[in-house]
């Protein structure tokens, strides 16, 4: 007889911030299981369903859950080290998780290019694979996928649009001009 996975039960809370209201998805221990935008809810839903296959996710409304909703807060407000240690927990695929972990690792106001990234996940030449593992990240913010740029320095996708992107690096210093919702660069 084949047993059925347990239904994995996590906090959502819906924060809002200068470029869109986000939802932060964790665990009952604090770590934090997915972010995304609420235009793309739709998105995060198929993704919790992609990494924990098999499972049934079921995403309950939660205020602050392990005070990630906080340590956004203050982010956004301007204390950029605030989401840095932030307790995180993914599913996905070993390579996947490699290059989420290089992202982590990428400073606040800086960027590199995919192919870096690559590198940085210990696989040089699977710069396709670490830009798909990229726009997979459940973490966006905490696991900055948006300091990923082209090798030629321009602004690639962003799940969140690049206006969100470019926002983001000017809000982190990694581009110059105001950090404004609309503002070009």
């Amino acid at each position: 007889m084949a047993t059925v996975a347990a239904a994995l039960d996590f906090l959502v809370d819906r924060l809002p911030t200068p470029i869109g209201e986000l939802l932060v998805v964790a665990d009952a221990a604090g770590r934090l299981r997915a972010v995304d935008w609420a235009d793309y809810e739709h998105r995060l839903n198929d993704l919790l369903r992609t990494l924990y296959r098999g499972r049934e996710v079921r995403l309950r409304p939660a205020a602050d859950p392990g005070g990630a909703s906080t340590a956004f807060a203050a982010y956004f407000a301007g204390d950029l080290a605030a989401i840095d240690s932030l307790p995180v927990e993914t599913g996905g695929t070993a390579f996947q998780k490699a290059v989420w972990q290089a992202l982590r690792s990428i400073p606040c106001g800086r960027t590199i290019t995919y192919r870096a990234l690559a590198e940085r996940a210990g696989r040089p030449a699977a710069i396709r694979a670490a830009g798909h593992a990229n726009g997979s990240n459940p973490l966006s913010v905490v696991l900055p996928c948006h300091r990923v740029i082209g090798t030629d320095g321009t602004l690639t996708g962003y799940g969140g649009g690049l206006e969100r992107k470019r926002w983001l690096l000017r809000h982190e210093g990694a581009l110059r001009g105001p950090a404004a919702p609309g503002a070009s660069g």
